[in-house]
């Protein structure tokens, strides 16, 4: 590749065709500013976007969530960049939208189920993150020293990651919707630990789901198993999905563990720049994690 630029270090935005020669921009922007920026790349520029701006295909529900006008005709152009799921299409796109670190962990632990066909009733969600999940708008509850010694929930039934997530479902398997999503305040710097609770149609044992699940991700480097529970300090500053998975009769829950700064954003990002690439999908991204 020629070179890589981070477009929120622009001095001037008005017109990208400035940009100089480059084969691909990241876009690290609040929501709303990508959807105008974009449009204005040069035609030979490739995107990853990591806002929410063009992750969700319905106006109607973009405009309820984001507070936004959709980006219209331009949508039509992204891929949906979660790579352990979509990885053929992320090769010959052009423009990735990256997912909501929520909805990364939330999908990975979901989608195998999902796709098998075997999932009956509602699932259930409990989300957890760090204060390093709170974008960088500063409010007195999301500060750090005050996150570290509180827990609570935030946004029931409202979450921006709910239709992303729901949308991807949809294209995965027989899912109609039927899901409730919670998240809460973890008293962490950083990670996500997802719990999601799914029945199913027979009666499965323990070895039953994690095979179907080891299937699933066989090719899937960064999705590492857990014999009783991911810990989100082996995840920590590294691009790897923990998930452990268990069952009792046709009562099923997946737990899953991700860096949301990593994994969930950035990492990601380079994942998904490799693939529309031709690049080794781990360049770059296989270093030494943060725990201790």
């Amino acid at each position: 590749m020629k070179g890589l630029t981070d477009l929120s270090f622009v001095p001037s935005t008005d017109d990208l065709s400035e940009i100089g020669d480059v084969d691909i921009a990241f876009f690290a922007l609040p929501h709303g500013q990508a959807l105008q920026l974009i449009p204005k790349l040069p035609p030979n520029v490739k995107a990853i976007d990591l806002s929410g701006d063009f992750r969700i295909n319905d106006a109607a529900v973009f405009e309820q969530y984001y507070k936004q006008r959709h980006a219209g005709e331009v949508q039509s152009g992204f891929v949906y960049g979660l790579t352990e799921t979509n990885r053929e299409a992320i090769r010959a796109a052009k423009y990735i939208a990256n997912p909501g670190c929520f909805a990364t962990a939330t999908l990975l632990a979901l989608s195998p189920m999902v796709s098998s066909g075997l999932l009956d009733g509602t699932i259930v969600v409990d989300a957890k993150t760090g204060s390093s999940g709170s974008g960088a708008k500063a409010a007195a509850n999301t500060h750090h020293p005050q996150r570290m010694n509180s827990f609570y929930a935030y946004k029931p039934f409202t979450h921006q990651h709910v239709p992303e997530i729901a949308q991807h479902l949809r294209q995965a398997g027989d899912f109609k919707d039927q899901l409730v999503f919670m998240t809460h305040s973890l008293p962490v710097s950083r990670g996500i630990f997802a719990s999601c609770y799914m029945q199913t149609k027979v009666n499965l044992t323990n070895e039953d789901v994690l095979n179907l699940f080891e299937h699933f991700y066989a090719d899937s480097f960064f999705v590492r198993f857990a014999e009783t529970s991911p810990d989100i300090n082996w995840v920590k500053n590294t691009n790897f999905c923990d998930i452990s998975v268990h069952s009792s009769g046709k009562n099923v829950v997946a737990f899953a563990a991700l860096d949301n700064l990593v994994k969930g954003a950035a990492g990601q990002a380079v994942q998904n720049m490799n693939l529309m690439f031709g690049l080794d999908e781990k360049t770059g991204l296989v270093f030494t994690g943060g725990n201790p």
